[in-house]
């Protein structure tokens, strides 16, 4: 397999929403405004979480490492679309689009897999109340983050390079607005089923996976809540995973139903939009929602700010 000698030297044409040039401008109002809340919001929830010795728990630990991610996630396409947006030239050189998609895939795979650790430490906070901080040792921690930031740069690692270096005889449009892995697949004109069917292992390890460890894990709360007799408790024990709960509905339900999608037109430019609400609407409003629904976060945002 050999990369395309035009692609390497002159990079790829990022057609996005190109087609519709009226949508583009919108599109960069709303994605500008979208990103700089995103950008605030996750550098506000990092920050809370250094400052405030109260959130140096292994919850608020997986919290900020999220936060972290989310920046990435963003801020590995969206500073470049928005640039694609503004005007007429829709390249990407094809260092920037190694970068993108080595950086896309190896930050979705850490936070398919942070999110199934978030899962397992909310098992234990009310499955194991009592013995939660024995379990949730800060070793274990940081060997859980560990994991899930190998397992995502494992992905990156393998099939940046088995994308890239294709052979795509001369071309360069990519139908998406980023340099996304099943795009560049598509874009190849020799047999890619073997680079597919690898995706697809990686695919269910990095996420169908950690989705079923997340729901093992509700499985176990949701039994465990039941039990609780008072009101009172199962509602303190619901508000202990109701941002999880949110979270990942949000990251997975988008995903799901993208990858779930037939390959016609209408459905590619849904991809679009979809990839850009996991993208970019989900980094947003992670914040939002750990804010709102968490007691513990507002105070510490208080604390920081001066108020109290």
């Amino acid at each position: 397999m050999e990369k395309s000698n035009d692609s390497s030297e002159y990079g790829f044409i990022l057609v996005g929403f190109s087609d519709r040039p009226r949508l583009e401008m919108v599109l960069f109002i709303v994605n500008f405004t979208l990103y700089s809340v995103a950008v605030l919001g996750n550098t506000t929830i990092i920050l809370v979480c250094i400052l405030d010795p109260r959130l140096h728990t292994p919850m608020y630990f997986f919290l900020a490492n999220l936060s972290f991610l989310d920046l990435c996630f963003s801020t590995s396409c969206i500073p470049q679309m928005l640039v694609n947006l503004w005007g007429p030239d829709k390249t990407i050189s094809y260092a920037g689009c190694v970068v993108q998609l080595f950086s896309f895939l190896s930050v979705g795979g850490i936070e398919c897999i942070l999110l199934a650790v978030m899962a397992f430490d909310r098992y234990a906070a009310v499955c194991k109340p009592l013995h939660y901080m024995v379990i949730m040792h800060p070793q274990l921690c940081v060997r859980l983050v560990a994991l899930a930031w190998g397992s995502g740069l494992i992905n990156a690692i393998v099939m940046s390079p088995l994308t890239m270096t294709l052979s795509r005889c001369g071309r360069r449009k990519v139908n998406h607005f980023l340099c996304e892995m099943p795009a560049l697949i598509k874009m190849a004109c020799v047999d890619a089923r073997a680079v597919e069917m690898l995706a697809f292992t990686f695919a269910i390890l990095i996420v169908l996976l950690p989705l079923t460890l997340i729901l093992v894990s509700y499985g176990y709360i949701a039994a465990a809540v039941l039990k609780i007799k008072s009101a009172a408790g199962r509602w303190k024990a619901f508000n202990t995973c109701s941002s999880h709960i949110t979270v990942v509905s949000l990251f997975y339900g988008s995903i799901i139903y993208m990858y779930m999608q037939p390959g016609n037109s209408s459905s590619q430019d849904q991809g679009k939009f979809l990839t850009l609400f996991y993208n970019l609407v989900t980094p947003m409003l992670n914040p939002l929602i750990y804010t709102l629904r968490n007691k513990e976060v507002k105070g510490a945002l208080k604390k920081v700010c001066g108020r109290h």
